[in-house]
Parts: structure tokens; C-alpha cells; sequence
């Protein structure tokens, strides 16, 4: 089962053990207030055989609150003169950290791999921004169950420039999946090579799709990839993109109906950093996003362009529609609690954030909540309050 929405009366006991006001996570808590996630350096723990798991191309975690890395094991020339070992691409760890199981071979699975999601039999859906294909396996890998799509071969040519964006049968690079619980219809951000939102039911047949390159509503970034990169269903029945290359989140009905465009930091796809250096230019700030809190308060977006984690409060939107940013965290950096290439978010059902990175980055970090910051005492960071997520040393 996907946990990106689920949450416990556990965290707020999280909160009193860590010293945090008990009304920590409530409903009425002041707008002043941002919520406070502190880094686990311990986890995970070290994995065996001198394997180095390369880049994390998805983070999911299943009904027991098992975090799986679905890594690309892409060691380099260097680490393997030097002895290191491909991990297996789906790595399972238990919420300590210690591994549990670890499974797949990386001929048979999509390539590049990009996106996982549990469905509420806990089967894994796995997709690959490097080929055409999704795929069903069993929990313990042991079984594909279902597969849309071929590794080999895209909609069009692989890759943006000669996609066709319009197969029912094929996809082209894509970054991630959701899963309809009331259906078990399958969503998919079809993002790296074409640019649309592509609707299966459970069987694997076409449904519907929406979307095409551009910059109005309802479009995604025509160019530098990944767009639309992510794609979640909340409680409220609504479907929630990334729309990376245009900073922004897209909210539709199920149907493809545009419900609203939630901006998180504009520019920062094209324009320079804050202190002038060249900005990344096509990563950008609406990279992948959870909800987190009760009745799903909050959104955490991960920011790559910024490697910032922003936190909105949907509570306060009011007639706009648009949740505002009350605060973030995070720093460029190999440090604990700091990122380099945030890709990848998610949150089991005590409200522990988890995040993937990849590129340089190479891991996944844990954050757990611990209460509460106020707003008015903390610096700002691209107009918006920051923290960095550690532990305090008083």
C-alpha cells in the first residue's frame, strides 16, 4: 500500500519523546508554526558484501513500513577497481534500517529505474526513464505480474525530441506511478520523453490520457526532461503532478479536469542561484511531493533545483486554491540532513519522511518529526523561513 498519505497517533508520540508540545501535529496549530524533522544519521544501516547501491531511483514503502530503495547500481569504473559490488536493484529495509531482503535482476526490469509504488495487495510497481515499460511484481520479486509497455522500445523515439505522445499501448521514458485504491486504475507521469498524464486500468488497458509540452495550464515543460515527473492521488480523489521544468504542481480530477496550479519557486528551472552562480536550468523545484500530517495538512515538495524540502500548509489556502510555503529544510551537501540531487520523497505511517537522491548523491536519509519551529525565529532562505533538519547540541 503507498504511504505517501498516511499518518498515526504514533508521531505524536515521537513528539513527546524528542520534548515537543503534544499539540505538536493538531489541527488548529498556529500558521507561525512549521513542523520540525530531524535526521536519523544511523539509518539505514551499512549493507553487506561491498555493495554500493548507486543512484536511488524510487523510494516506497509497503503495509509493514518496509522502505524500498529501487536502485540503478550504477558503481563506477573506480569504485569496481577498488573492490565495490552492484547491489541488487530493490533493496528492502526494515524501520531500524537493517536490510531485510533485496531482489531483481536489472536485464529483466525497466531500465534506468525511476518510481515505485505499493499497491493495497502490496504488490511493487517499478517504472524506468530509459526504455517504455512499467511494471507489477510481487512483493518479494519473486513474480512479474503485469507489465505496460516494452523496456526495449518507446512511443515514438526514446527520448523528447521525437516522441508521439499518444500510444495506448506504449509509453516513452517514464518517471512515475499511482495507483487508485477505489479501482486499482494505474496513473502514470509518462514525463521523460513524452509529457502527459496516461490512465490504465488494473489489467494494464488504456483508459484516458492528458497533457502535452508547454507552459499553459494544464501543460508540462516541454524541455530538460522529467516533465511531468511525479504523480500521486491524495484523499480529496484528486490527481497531483509535478510539473518539474515549470516550477510548479498541477491538481486535476481524475478525469483530467484542471482543478488548480500550486507554483513553488518560479524561476529556478532558468534563472541564476541567489547568491548569482548559474542555477540548474532544467532540474528545477517541483521535483516529487508526499502529504504528511492529519487529514493530509501539509505537502513536502522536494525542491532539487534548491535541494530544499518547502513545507506547505494546505489549511491556509482559502479561496485561492493554493497552499502557501510556511517554511523548508535541507542544504546542498553529502552532510547528515543535507542533499545533493534531491530525487525522491516519501512517508511511512508513524509521519518518518524519507528521501532518495541521485546523481552524486547515492543514498536515502531518514527524518523524523519533532514538533514543532516558529516561523518568526528562523532565517530565510529563497524568501521563504529555513532550518536545517538537526538535532539540537544544547
Amino acid at each position: 500500500m503507498k504511504r505517501r498519505y498516511k499518518f498515526s497517533i504514533v508521531a505524536l508520540t515521537l513528539s513527546l519523546l524528542a520534548g515537543a508540545a503534544p499539540d505538536g501535529f493538531a489541527q488548529d496549530k498556529p500558521s507561525g508554526e512549521i513542523p520540525r524533522f530531524v535526521v536519523d544519521p544511523f539509518w539505514p544501516k551499512p549493507l553487506p558484501n561491498r555493495w554500493m547501491v548507486g543512484e536511488i531511483g524510487g523510494i516506497c514503502i509497503d503495509s509493514k513500513d518496509h522502505v524500498f530503495g529501487i536502485n540503478r547500481a550504477n558503481v563506477t569504473p573506480v569504485q569496481k577497481i577498488l573492490g565495490k559490488v552492484p547491489a541488487p536493484p530493490v533493496i528492502e529495509y526494515d524501520q531500524a534500517g537493517n536490510l531485510v531482503n533485496s531482489w531483481g535482476d536489472p536485464e529483466a526490469m525497466p531500465k534506468n529505474l525511476h518510481g515505485c509504488i505499493f499497491d493495497k495487495d502490496d504488490n511493487i510497481w517499478i517504472g524506468g526513464s530509459a526504455g517504455g515499460a512499467i511494471q507489477k511484481w510481487t512483493h518479494d520479486g519473486k513474480k512479474l505480474l503485469l507489465q505496460i509497455g516494452d523496456r526495449n522500445v518507446c512511443d515514438g523515439v526514446c527520448g523528447e525530441k521525437e516522441s508521439l505522445n499518444a500510444s495506448k499501448t506504449m509509453l516513452n521514458l517514464p518517471a512515475d506511478i499511482a495507483i487508485d485504491s477505489e479501482n486499482g486504475d494505474i496513473y502514470v507521469a509518462d514525463g521523460y520523453g513524452n509529457h502527459r498524464i496516461v490512465v490504465f486500468n488494473s489489467k494494464g488497458v488504456f483508459l484516458r490520457q492528458w497533457g502535452k509540452a508547454g507552459t499553459a495550464p494544464g501543460e508540462f515543460a516541454a524541455t530538460g526532461a522529467g516533465h511531468p515527473h511525479c504523480v500521486l492521488i491524495g484523499e480529496d480523489k484528486l490527481v497531483y503532478v509535478c510539473d518539474r521544468g515549470n516550477d510548479r504542481i498541477e491538481v486535476f480530477d481524475k478525469k483530467g479536469t484542471l482543478k488548480s496550479v500550486i507554483p513553488i519557486k518560479l524561476g529556478t528551472a532558468y534563472s541564476n542561484a541567489p547568491d548569482g552562480s548559474p542555477g540548474a536550468k532544467r532540474i528545477a523545484s517541483a521535483n516529487d511531493l508526499v502529504f504528511w500530517g492529519p487529514k493530509q495538512r501539509y505537502m513536502l515538495v522536494d525542491d532539487v533545483g534548491n535541494e530544499q524540502i518547502w513545507i506547505l500548509d494546505r489549511t491556509l489556502a482559502g479561496k485561492s486554491g493554493i497552499p502557501p510555503i510556511i517554511g523548508g529544510f535541507g542544504s546542498q551537501g553529502h552532510n547528515a540532513g543535507s542533499f545533493v540531487t534531491l530525487h525522491g520523497l516519501e512517508v511511512d505511517s508513524k509521519g518518518n519522511l524519507y528521501t532518495a537522491e541521485v546523481i552524486e548523491g547515492q543514498r536515502m536519509q531518514k527524518f523524523v518529526p519533532t514538533g514543532t519551529l516558529s516561523a518568526s525565529g528562523l532565517p530565510t532562505y529563497m524568501g521563504s523561513p529555513h532550518y536545517e533538519a538537526l538535532p539540537d547540541t544544547k
